[in-house]
């Protein structure tokens, strides 16, 4: 079974520790990372993190979908979702 997903507390630890810094000045960097990756993302922009991969943003047509209670069939409109490439780095590191 996976272990539990690492908390924004653990993570501000972690980042605390590498950057030899106190949790204030991790928690302001993550937030500020974050916040970038959202205005970006949102504005129709990708980020890329090294090493980790790419975030971006695509769009998706109109298309007709199935209520699976009715089974009758709806059209649903255009929309966006937010996805992830990820670096082939990051994919021979977990194969490793």
């Amino acid at each position: 079974m996976a272990a539990k997903p690492m908390t924004k507390t653990q993570l501000v630890a972690a980042i605390a520790e590498a950057m030899e810094a106190d949790k204030k000045v991790a928690t302001a960097a993550l937030d500020a990372v974050t916040d970038i990756i959202t205005k970006e993302v949102a504005g129709g922009g990708a980020v890329t993190l090294p090493g980790v991969g790419k975030i971006y943003c695509r769009e998706r047509p109109a298309r007709e979908v199935r209520n699976p209670a009715t089974g009758e069939m709806l059209q649903k409109d255009a929309d966006k979702v937010v996805k992830m490439t990820f670096a082939k780095a990051l994919k021979d590191s977990v194969n490793a």
